[in-house]
């Protein structure tokens, strides 16, 4: 639902709002001057992005829609309770933790040459910070669940660290279930559990260190700033995916809504093309040619052989299940020979059908045994009258279904009208537009640098190592590519 967001990874904003120890975020605000040090930080990763927008002004204004969409949706899921469920409250402060904790390893130890996440945390810092609970399985104090249920405790200071990592355990085992059912029964192992608390450890180990050394002031300002803005957009995301799933319903289009849309648009109502095809349809029934009626009017792309010949409309040895429901019902009601009386309406149009051989083993044909084939099959041609159509608006656009179209337009105007809506609602405010850095020398040849590295791993077979030692040997083979899919307009199943 949420437009991907190019810019999210640093930021500035001083976010942290005290009440009672608990640090509240607010999400409906993002300013000229955070947008700038997200441009700032871009340069310096992937100038080509500074490029692209300075190119392209619509994609300046398509980056300021989906941050306004991010945090309309983020304030709503607020609003509405969604951030105070304990799961997604817990979610809510492991985000905050992880990425705190991930920037500030990298920030620290940028000199110290590589070494696994967290890596420099120190056996006896991990032994030390689980040795703070003298009883390590202590429950909330009855005051201390008093004050969470107000919303004025805070974790570090009202539980035990054994008892904070059973709570964020839970938390992301529910989410894990929530999103994958197939885990639904799944235990964790006790080996899956020990690395999982060693991680918590390390990396509440870091947030503690960061957070006491930025309130110290010991810690760069910009580089605060910037972690402290990456914590509110990921959790924007999180929460926003959150209203997402909320508010499916409220997105979802009726066949009436469909129904009603197209006979208010004209150029959309196949009233013109339906009598096309019943014209040909009485022609066929009046013995013309099929095969040449076919060839002449069909609008199957599909009727055009290898060779490019067309083929009559006919679709030879067809196995059940196949073609669409409504064209297969059609096609076996048939006697060998005939023409459907009826048109045959489908997602791709109005279809003139005629079998030419009865559901049944074919003699001629061989398996992949070369055994003489045992699957039941049939042929039948058709002629297609087309009413897929394509988006005026967008000229790359694929051909569609008039009611996969019209469906896809009523969805996206729904969506508009809800964000615009929670944008008023939430008192959301984002620049209408934002300046962007030039790119010097240096940020260019680093571009051209990206640019040809990723030419070089384009052109290098599958399956090769990107940089012989430095290749992991355990990866996997890229797949093949997948051969092309079925031409749309034929009448086959979506």
């Amino acid at each position: 639902m949420v437009v991907a967001i190019m810019l999210i990874g640093v930021g500035l904003v001083v976010w942290k709002k005290k009440v009672g120890g608990q640090a509240h975020q607010s999400f409906n605000t993002l300013t000229k001057d955070e947008i700038a040090l997200l441009l700032s930080d871009a340069a310096k990763n992937n100038p080509a992005i500074l490029k692209r927008f300075a190119d392209n002004p619509e994609l300046k204004k398509t980056q300021l829609d989906s941050f306004r969409e991010l945090l309309a949706e983020a304030s709503e899921a607020q609003a509405i309770g969604l951030a105070d469920q304990q799961t997604n409250k817990q979610e809510l402060d492991s985000i905050a933790a992880e990425v705190i904790a991930v920037n500030y390893d990298r920030e620290i130890n940028k000199d110290k040459g590589p070494m696994p996440p967290f890596g420099f945390v120190t056996d006896d810092q991990v032994k030390a910070y689980w040795g703070e609970d003298d009883q390590p399985a202590v429950q909330r104090s009855g005051f201390a669940s008093f004050m969470d249920k107000l919303g004025l405790g805070h974790a570090a200071d009202t539980r035990s660290h054994a008892v904070e990592f059973e709570d964020f355990l839970n938390a992301k085992i529910d989410i894990l279930k929530q999103g994958n059912p197939e885990m639904k029964d799944r235990e964790i192992s006790d080996e899956e559990k020990q690395q999982a608390k060693d991680v918590f450890a390390k990396i509440r180990i870091y947030r503690k260190e960061f957070n006491d050394k930025a309130n110290a002031g010991q810690l760069d300002p910009d580089f605060v700033g910037k972690v402290r803005l990456q914590v509110k957009l990921q959790q924007a995301q999180f929460l926003a995916r959150l209203y997402a799933q909320s508010a499916k319903d409220q997105l979802n289009v009726t066949d009436d809504e469909v129904t009603k849309y197209i006979s208010e648009h004209p150029e959309l109502d196949p009233k013109e093309k339906r009598a096309k095809a019943e014209e040909l349809l009485t022609r066929a029934k009046n013995g013309e040619d099929f095969a040449a009626l076919a060839d002449q009017f069909s609008e199957d792309p599909g009727n055009k052989g290898p060779d490019g010949k067309s083929k009559g409309g006919l679709y030879k040895d067809v196995p059940k299940g196949r073609m669409v429901p409504a064209f297969e019902a059609a096609s076996l009601a048939l006697e060998a020979g005939q023409v459907a009386p009826q048109l045959v309406e489908s997602d791709y149009g109005f279809h003139i059908v005629k079998l030419e051989r009865k559901l049944g083993i074919d003699p001629t044909q061989k398996g992949p045994d070369g055994k003489p084939a045992t699957t039941e099959t049939y042929d039948v041609r058709h002629i297609l009258i087309s009413t897929m159509t394509k988006d005026p608006d967008d000229p790359m656009a694929r051909e569609m279904p008039v009611k996969e179209f019209v469906k896809g337009k009523l969805a996206e105007q729904k969506q508009k009208d809800l964000i615009d809506k929670l944008v008023a609602k939430n008192f959301v405010q984002v620049p209408d537009d934002f300046d962007v850095p030039e790119i010097t020398p240096e940020q260019l040849d680093q571009m051209k640098k990206q640019q040809q590295q990723l030419q070089q791993q384009m052109q290098m077979p599958q399956g090769a190592p990107e940089d012989g030692d430095a290749a992991d040997p355990s990866a996997k083979k890229a797949a093949p590519a997948p051969k092309a899919a079925p031409k749309a307009a034929e009448p086959k199943k979506k």
